[in-house]
């Protein structure tokens, strides 16, 4: 059979993405150029800076919109923004390295013209790279635990990279070889580039704050911590866990440091408005970041059931992704995930009464994002497999974890988000990581990896465990107080690109709808980068609720 058909079929979905991604661009365009047109000409205040090199190569992520829109919002209101802009600056940056052969250069002009489209009629202010050939010197012949604790005329470069490392390489435990190593030089001569030109741009505008994404990829790390040399605020922004909404704050927004007022208490309006949402949740029906984990969710069926009921009693192991940004924030009471599971490994030879369902993260082999350092291959690695009281549940298994939860004499989790819902269904939840729950009292959380290994031991051997009614009601409290009160909503502006998963494109919208008076969020990011007021809405108004109205036709 001729190729040619499947060939021809390509070219037209290769002409088509290429003629929506224009259409997406003009539109942009034509937004940019109505806030320069209606933005206050003379601001008395001084700029705020914003940076994001690691969202995107091209097309429009999530977070490059947050960055953007915000952008819009700040100088509608009389707010100066500048964009430092990679120009060819990153040797590679992060999404543009090629994890099977680091020595291929990023895709620069893809994305420098991506760029022209999202900073059209904006300040940008773009950074090269400056080689630096005593830094490329002291950094030869380095191990890679030399390089991860590398420090150079001050920064601690290498602590500032590693989490950038371990994402791209999607392993938590790096290899000590020449591709590693040479990667991690790469990363730390890039970082060094951006921090020296991050620095005399700062001298030089003296800005109000500066902006950046997560605070964990190298660029955007390397800027937050040369902006704190200076003293100046310093806001990260991520995903929120509502479709198309963002988290902002002056801490780390992959630890999502959220405050919750002592008076705040559930409204039975918003009581049914968290249990509307948890249904979803059960069946499966949610996404994150734009991603849809479970295409479908199963039940336990018969043959689960007699499994279940040979053994005295069941206990779940929910895991993470072990390479994610919200990792190095969870390693508190052990090095890290695996270095738990050993342990747990050691409870569950010694409890042949109890069943153990190791449940892998969906997000484990998510395409284009696949682990390759996974709980699969520590069960065979460990030989876990042989143990006749564990069972493995792959990522891949959409088996419901719900219903595990239901069937549990108590859960263990390391950070997942599962365990703050399944201390909601009344369930004991023994947490082996600091989660963003764990700031409340929402679950069984020891001070140290001794206590949680004899808090798991009594639970396993006690006839009952009894949990504090405090935990459901703090977990609800907080769960809704994530959803909608920290979870700022962008859904009025943005919508999937219908491209790629996760990238989004702007709805058809007046430029006054940008203005922060007109939208609850953006008036709270403004008042919060501007003001240094908290990045929350009012927990009484359902900004959720609100639409803003669409661009006339024509």
């Amino acid at each position: 059979m001729s190729s040619f058909p499947l060939s021809f079929a390509r070219l037209q979905k290769a002409i088509g993405v290429r003629a929506r991604r224009w259409r997406n661009n003009s539109h942009l365009r034509w937004l940019a150029r109505q806030v320069a047109t209606h933005a206050p000409v003379e601001a008395r205040t001084p700029p705020v800076i914003i940076f994001n090199a690691s969202t995107r190569l091209v097309g429009l992520s999530l977070n490059a919109a947050f960055s953007l829109l915000t952008a819009w919002a700040l100088r509608l209101s009389g707010t100066p923004v500048v964009h430092f802009v990679c120009q060819r600056g990153l040797h590679p940056c992060v999404l543009g390295t090629n994890r099977d052969d680091p020595t291929q250069p990023p895709p620069c002009a893809a994305c420098l013209a991506q760029s022209r489209a999202v900073y059209a009629h904006a300040q940008a202010v773009p950074f090269g790279y400056w080689k630096d050939a005593s830094l490329s010197t002291a950094l030869e012949g380095l191990t890679l635990s030399a390089l991860m604790a590398f420090t150079y005329q001050g920064m601690p470069l290498g602590a500032l990279v590693l989490p950038a490392v371990r994402w791209i390489l999607r392993r938590h435990t790096l290899e000590d070889d020449e591709p590693t190593r040479y990667l991690y030089r790469q990363y730390i001569l890039s970082a060094w580039s951006v921090g020296k030109q991050f620095d005399a741009l700062l001298e030089r505008v003296q800005p109000l704050a500066v902006v950046v994404f997560n605070g964990q990829f190298y660029p955007e790390a390397t800027a937050r911590w040369v902006a704190q040399q200076h003293g100046i605020r310093v806001i990260t922004h991520e995903v929120g866990l509502r479709p198309f909404s963002a988290f902002f704050t002056e801490g780390e927004a992959t630890a999502y440091p959220i405050h919750i007022p002592a008076d705040f208490n559930l409204s039975p309006e918003q009581e049914t408005r968290l249990d509307a949402y948890l249904s979803q949740r059960f069946q499966g029906q949610f996404t994150m970041a734009g991603i849809r984990f479970w295409p479908e969710m199963r039940g336990l069926d018969e043959t689960w059931q007699q499994r279940l009921r040979a053994f005295r009693q069941v206990v779940p192991v929910f895991t993470n992704v072990i390479f994610d940004t919200s990792q190095p924030h969870a390693n508190t009471l052990f090095p890290d995930m695996f270095a738990w599971l050993d342990a747990v490994l050691d409870l569950m030879r010694a409890h042949p009464e109890t069943l153990f369902v190791i449940r892998a993260h969906p997000d484990e082999l998510r395409p284009g994002k696949e682990s390759r350092e996974t709980v699969a291959d520590w069960v065979e690695r460990r030989g876990v497999k042989h143990l006749p009281n564990v069972v493995f549940v792959g990522p891949r298994e959409y088996l419901s974890s719900y219903e595990l939860i239901q069937r549990s004499k108590f859960v263990m989790v390391y950070n997942s988000s599962i365990g703050l819902e399944a201390s909601i269904m009344g369930a004991p939840v023994l947490c082996a990581g600091r989660a963003r729950y764990t700031q409340y009292p929402t679950v069984f959380f020891p001070a140290s990896a001794e206590d949680y290994l004899r808090q798991a031991e009594a639970f396993l051997t006690a006839d009952k465990i009894n949990v504090p009614a405090e935990f459901i009601r703090e977990a609800r409290r907080f769960l809704y107080y994530q959803l909608f009160v920290a979870s700022l909503p962008f859904e009025d502006y943005l919508e999937e690109d219908g491209i790629w998963p996760g990238f989004v494109r702007l709805k058809s919208f007046d430029w006054q709808a940008l203005r922060p008076q007109n939208s609850p969020a953006l008036r709270v990011i403004v008042e919060g980068i501007t003001r240094g007021s908290p990045f929350v809405l009012d927990p009484t108004e359902n900004a959720y609720a609100r639409a803003l109205p669409l661009m006339p036709e024509g």
